[in-house]
């Protein structure tokens, strides 16, 4: 007589789910992306081609007329548009251009031993945290051609300090400067953690080959950083292209039209009440960032893979 613990376990099979049960597991997580989807049908998909359709009309709160192309000619040929359009590529790739070399060089410095380093680094990061705003009027206000503290310092020593903000020909790159000092925070963080993730073995063989502090970037520190260099340059140029607050605070464009960019003159086209042409500068806007941005991103994403 064989025992309950004895006797030979029957195999037990679960029941095969129903199609019901089956279907009921496999659309469970589809319905996680139905918030998602609403919110960017609603505020993307929506506002974007309504965007484009605005921008083919002379629009305003209570009529909308079909003219075609009308703005995107007005736009490219308004001697003030066609600055703005302009100031607008210099802008984005002087601004980016500095905060990826300011930004590398000052990681470089803060992930070395030097004295105060924890200081250096929130001195640094600082004006990231400060409005964009109140940026802009303090730096007018240092700016000023006659009384301003940066002239009066240059005073001191004999200098006869420009019109910063008041000169066409430095009004724009004042600016640029400006933008450069609030934004190079984010790109040296970005870049100090690029830095950080890299194996210390790597220096280390460097150093027992001989290769000396240059080589020793070249070689290693430049090519196992690219990941932080192209999100750098992508953040700074997506940021220079679309600035509009600080140039607004500082110049609102001038002196004339000097400093004015795609964002500043959409704005000055929206108060004035063009707003089928300032929609109009809003989608070039869009097609110039997007034009810009994508073949960038895909020329540094195929690196980083062929590396």
């Amino acid at each position: 007589m064989t025992t309950i613990a004895e006797r030979p376990r029957e195999k037990t099979t679960a029941p095969p789910p129903t199609g019901k049960r089956k279907g009921i597991q496999g659309m469970y997580p589809r319905w996680f992306y139905i918030p998602s989807a609403v919110l960017y049908i609603v505020l993307f998909a929506v506002p974007t081609f309504a965007s484009f359709y605005f921008s083919l009309t002379r629009w305003s709160l209570f009529d909308v007329q079909f003219i075609g192309f009308d703005n995107y000619v007005t736009f490219f040929t308004e001697p003030m548009l066609v600055q703005g359009f302009v100031n607008t590529f210099i802008f984005g790739f002087v601004t980016s251009g500095l905060k990826v070399v300011l930004g590398l060089g000052l990681a470089l410095l803060l992930t070395g031993s030097i004295l105060g380093r924890g200081y250096l680094r929130s001195t640094i990061f600082f004006p990231v945290l400060v409005s964009t705003i109140g940026v802009g009027i303090t730096f007018k206000v240092l700016m000023d051609p006659f009384d301003g503290l940066i002239n009066n310092s240059l005073a001191v020593f004999g200098i006869d300090g420009p019109g910063w903000l008041t000169d066409p020909s430095l009004a724009l790159m004042s600016v640029a400067l400006v933008d450069v000092w609030k934004g190079v925070g984010i790109a040296t963080l970005i870049f100090m953690a690029g830095i950080v993730a890299i194996p210390q073995e790597y220096f280390e063989a460097a150093k027992v080959d001989g290769a000396g502090a240059w080589q020793r970037f070249r070689t290693i520190t430049l090519p196992l950083v690219r990941p932080a260099t192209a999100t750098v340059v992508l953040l700074s140029l997506i940021g220079g292209l679309r600035s509009f607050d600080l140039i607004w605070a500082m110049t609102r464009g001038g002196p004339g039209f000097s400093s004015d960019v795609i964002a500043s003159v959409i704005y000055k086209q929206y108060q004035a009440g063009f707003y089928g042409l300032s929609t109009a500068g809003n989608v070039v806007l869009f097609v110039v960032v997007t034009a810009l941005v994508l073949p960038i991103f895909y020329i540094l994403n195929r690196r980083q893979v062929e590396s």
